[in-house]
């Protein structure tokens, strides 16, 4: 059962005919998600309902597993010869962008426990259950002075860069954030458990720094900003904490789908993915918008 990654309709029969059609209406009728998908994932151009099936086939064929799947798919969408424009601000040292990082990266830090907080009710699968605790206490809580949670860490950058932290806890998300952490929510409380796995631990994909072995042309951040003397050191411990921790992450994740997933939970962890990539798009647009926001407020 194929299902659009735009409007969640579901095409029971076999093959992409009729989500081929679908796509075309929508197209046909101007509707702007279903015709920016399009543009973005297969084609700017107008096909007829064989060349569009035969397109979606081609994109949702699985050549070496669900896991090599999202990677690739997800390597093109941030990091491959046209950048997401956050990628692009990450290159160099922007006290504004990394202001804007803070702000909204905290409200993503809150869904994503309570996405992990998901996958360990719908699953007695204990070492997937040990998984997500063990990121709920990495992103969340820590261990002790020595080893501060990664929400910690971000509130230090914030700091670091003037932005007080009982301000970005008490701030409202941006509108792209908001509608961002509704997708996520709605995919982990209605998902299957390895579907809600795949849809957010994919995301640590964008600062895994091995992913140049999979064609991606530019790394999260700059690693100059590692060791430049002109970023502060909150700001060097909260990227280094990310850079060190989603390399395995992020693989662990997708080998535990592969090893639990079945050929019936493929569609639905491929419509999982999208949706989830699709939101962290816009996601990562309103950390740059935050960062205007915030330099205009100076």
């Amino acid at each position: 059962m194929a299902i659009c990654p735009v409007c969640d309709q579901r095409f029971p029969a076999v093959g992409y005919a009729e989500m081929a059609d679908h796509f075309i209406g929508q197209s046909a009728a101007s509707e702007s998600g279903h015709v920016s998908w399009l543009n973005r994932n297969i084609s700017r151009n107008a096909m007829d309902t064989g060349k569009l099936s035969s397109s979606l086939e081609r994109f949702y064929k699985m050549h070496n597993g669900i896991g090599d799947w999202i990677i690739s798919d997800f390597v093109r969408r941030f990091r491959g010869d046209v950048p997401h424009p956050f990628i692009s601000a990450m290159q160099r040292y922007d006290p504004g962008t990394l202001r804007g990082y803070v702000v909204e990266h905290h409200h993503f830090l809150k869904q994503w426990i309570r996405s992990c907080s998901y996958v360990m009710a719908k699953t007695d699968v204990e070492e997937v259950q040990s998984y997500e605790i063990e990121n709920i206490m990495t992103e969340l809580h820590g261990y002790g002075e020595d080893s501060p949670s990664h929400h910690e860490l971000l509130l230090r950058m914030g700091e670091s860069l003037g932005i007080d932290r009982s301000y970005v806890l008490a701030e409202k998300p941006l509108r792209q954030t908001a509608e961002a952490i509704a997708v996520w929510n709605n995919l982990a409380a209605s998902g299957s458990w390895i579907s809600t796995m795949a849809a957010m631990h994919s995301l640590e994909l964008i600062a895994n720094r091995d992913l140049s072995r999979h064609g991606a042309k530019y790394p999260y951040f700059s690693p100059d900003l590692l060791t430049s003397a002109s970023v502060p050191v909150e700001v060097k411990n909260f990227l280094r904490e990310g850079y060190d921790a989603d390399l395995s992450h992020s693989y662990t994740a997708l080998k535990l789908v592969e090893k639990y997933a079945t050929s019936s939970d493929y569609e639905e962890i491929q419509y999982a993915y999208l949706r989830s990539a699709g939101a962290f798009d816009t996601y990562l647009e309103a950390r740059l918008e935050r960062g205007i926001l915030l330099g205009n407020k100076q």
